[in-house]
């Protein structure tokens, strides 16, 4: 019965969030687990340091919060949430995309319903006329 690794597999060689595989030591796991805070870490101290500084092109900033945000939320899928692209994965996957598109639908919506809101409203001259 194959579980979709080669036989030959070393356990030596697993992509970062896959330390929780049979066979895998406490120490192998908890390393995973301190990888992925120090580079949470690190790139939290980053984006606090491109923000505060007058050492980076200002119109850049913007772009490099952005940049080091996605890498933040990749850090933390991989080492926390264990999302890989291994064969048993693919209902961990299905589901964030899910959720991302539940997110993107609530934001786009309330983007949508905030920018029409003047036009849907009543006049403001109207609007006194009705208070009198």
């Amino acid at each position: 019965m194959s579980n979709g690794y080669d036989e030959t597999h070393d356990s030596h060689d697993l992509a970062p969030g896959d330390e929780y595989l049979e066979g895998s030591s406490l120490g192998e796991r908890a390393l995973g687990y301190v990888t992925g805070l120090g580079l949470a870490v690190l790139l939290t101290a980053t984006s606090f340091f491109v923000a505060g500084t007058d050492l980076v092109w200002q119109p850049s900033i913007p772009v490099a919060l952005v940049v080091l945000a996605i890498a933040q939320m990749g850090v933390h899928l991989v080492f926390f949430l264990h999302i890989t692209t291994g064969p048993d994965n693919t209902n961990n996957v299905l589901a964030l995309a899910f959720g991302v598109l539940i997110v993107l639908l609530v934001i786009g919506g309330s983007l949508w319903i905030m920018s029409h809101l003047n036009q849907n409203m009543m006049p403001m001259d109207q609007i006194m006329q009705m208070q009198r």
